[in-house]
């Protein structure tokens, strides 16, 4: 009877089990296909419906083909290879058919079904919807695709400021390549001077802000400054926490260059009308000074010193009168140019200057060298050494020193035999950030106390003479600035007749 007992104890544990991996089969959220060696369908699970539409009845005993694109049919003869050779497919992503002629993409994992004795006689398959994921995918790939084609850089940073991305526009905008700035702090950007900014940026972002058109100077990789405008954006995870930023950052370089353009034409503009007035106002005054200066000059009872001095002050008052009318381009210079010894007039203009070089215990060193004759306007000249000089004086403030160097420039194959002059001082020197705005029209590192015409005046009588100006500057410990104005020695046709 014992016997007989746990016969039947075991069947009905067997037939339980059956049922059990049948209602699991049933229940998966993957579909769970089971077909012969041919391709015909034996068995197909409620999720299998759900997927691609057909009910088991409609399924079981057709071909699995007809789940299987026409151009995709060869994937099935290569199933049924590997299948017959005892082989496992794993994770294999392809598109399906639907029952309603749509495609869906699926992940395979393809076992084969033996027999009692080993043979294969068939394939188990579970085919696992991923469209929704392909889907997802597809749709960063694209959007990473618009980041990286985006002419914007586009970049993201954690909620401790550290950089997780970095597109090829960001690349361009600020020189470092995605694998140096990945993973360092987004301060490499930040001008020592703005970085205050940074804590005031997360704050907000936390608070979930959205900070739009921000106009800020950001750093190139070697240093340079660049006017940016950012927008910056929070990122949340899916539960709605911040977990970091986006930045956009435009380079608006050429805006703000475009929008002080305007500026400057309307300052210039304003300034040409009233040079008019004032060429008008003080030419008058002027002509009585002048024939006041030259009755000075004859005044024979003055000794050589004296007289010599009257002759000066008449120069600069012609001098004073001619650049009254040419301001700013208003008067056309009627004269020729003519051979001018340029040593001769550096010392006229250094003579001008002598009593506040000595007021601001100022020492000068000269160093005239075989210096060739150039054609020129001489007082226009004049009139770019003396701001020179002024510039160098102001600089130093006192108790420093002005070298001035004039002597012939060694022709190379490209240019021309030229003259170099040379001025130097030893100020505080020039920040870099500044440089190149020097020869701008009303940029002027003197405060209230400059006008900001000068150096663009002289930059501008210099390349009239066909020359070029240069400068050299450094801070610091040895700071010093020096102009080098090199001029051509050629002949009048050389030199433009404009003012």
């Amino acid at each position: 009877m014992e016997t007989t007992k746990t016969h039947k104890s075991k069947l009905t544990d067997s037939i339980t089990a059956s049922e059990r991996l049948a209602a699991i089969v049933d229940s998966s959220d993957d579909a769970i296909i089971s077909k012969d060696l041919t391709g015909i369908v034996q068995t197909w699970n409620a999720a299998a419906t759900r997927i691609f539409g057909y009910t088991a009845e409609e399924m079981i005993g057709e071909s699995i083909r007809k789940l299987i694109p026409s151009e995709l049919q060869s994937e099935e003869d290569e199933v049924l290879r590997k299948l017959c050779a005892g082989e496992r497919i794993d994770h294999y992503e392809t598109e399906r058919l639907n029952k309603d002629g749509s495609r869906r993409y699926v992940s395979l994992t393809i076992s084969p079904l033996r027999d009692v004795s080993g043979k294969v006689i068939g394939a188990s398959k579970i085919a696992r919807d991923i469209s929704e994921r392909r889907a997802s995918a597809r749709a960063r790939f694209h959007l990473a695709a618009i980041v990286d084609s985006s002419d914007d850089a586009i970049v993201s940073k954690d909620l401790d400021g550290i950089i997780q991305s970095w597109n090829h526009a960001a690349e361009a905008l600020f020189g470092w390549k995605p694998e140096e700035i990945i993973g360092r702090s987004v301060l490499e950007l930040i001008p020592e001077e703005l970085q205050s900014e940074e804590p005031e940026i997360l704050a907000k972002l936390r608070a979930g802000t959205r900070i739009e058109h921000y106009e800020t100077t950001r750093l190139h990789k070697n240093g340079d400054r660049l006017d940016v405008s950012l927008t910056i954006s929070p990122i949340k995870d899916p539960e709605g926490r911040v977990i970091g930023a986006s930045k956009i950052a435009r380079d608006i370089f050429e805006n703000k260059r475009m929008q002080q353009t305007i500026i400057d034409s309307e300052k210039l503009a304003a300034t040409g009308r009233m040079a008019a007035a004032i060429a008008h106002e003080i030419n008058n005054p002027l002509e009585a000074v002048t024939n006041l200066a030259y009755l000075l000059s004859m005044d024979e009872t003055l000794n050589d010193t004296a007289r010599s001095y009257a002759q000066l002050m008449l120069d600069e008052i012609s001098r004073a009168a001619h650049i009254t009318k040419q301001t700013l381009a208003f008067y056309r210079d009627s004269t020729r140019p003519e051979p001018a010894d340029l040593a001769k007039l550096m010392d006229n203009v250094l003579q001008l200057n002598a009593p506040r070089l000595k007021k601001h215990s100022i020492e000068v060193e000269v160093n005239y060298e075989n210096t060739p004759t150039v054609f020129s306007f001489a007082s226009e000249l004049r009139q770019v050494f003396a701001n020179m000089i002024q510039n160098a004086i102001d600089a130093i403030g006192s108790d420093g020193k002005i070298c001035i160097h004039i002597g012939p420039e060694p022709a190379t194959k490209q240019d021309s035999p030229r003259v170099r002059v040379t001025i130097a001082d030893n100020g505080p020197g020039i920040p870099k950030v500044l440089r190149h705005r020097l020869f701008q029209p009303f940029f002027t590192t003197k405060g209230s106390g400059g006008n900001g015409l000068g150096l663009w005046v002289s930059h501008g009588i210099v390349t009239k003479h066909r020359g070029v100006m240069r400068l050299r500057s450094r801070t610091g410990p040895d700071s010093g600035t020096t102009f080098s104005i090199l001029l051509p020695v050629a002949g009048i046709s050389k030199v433009k007749q404009v003012a």
